[in-house]
């Protein structure tokens, strides 16, 4: 899995930025699941999914405030 760019997410409006926060999170959910059964393989996804929506949530926070 490869990490998305802050500069890439800031081209998003909000609403598309609302959406994928609630699809990274869901998958997130979905890979925790996994790797506590043992099935998950790319272990370094989880790292990855966590910056993302670290980066999104950042992203939405700075145009909440400039509001």
């Amino acid at each position: 899995m490869k990490a998305r760019k802050a500069k890439d997410l800031r081209e998003l409006t909000d609403k598309e930025l609302d959406n994928l926060l609630d699809e990274s999170r869901e998958t997130l959910t979905r890979q925790r699941i996994q790797h506590s059964l043992k099935q998950l393989t790319d272990t370094a996804g989880l790292k990855v999914l966590k910056k993302d929506i670290a980066r999104i949530r950042t992203i939405i926070n700075e145009r909440k405030q400039a509001k």
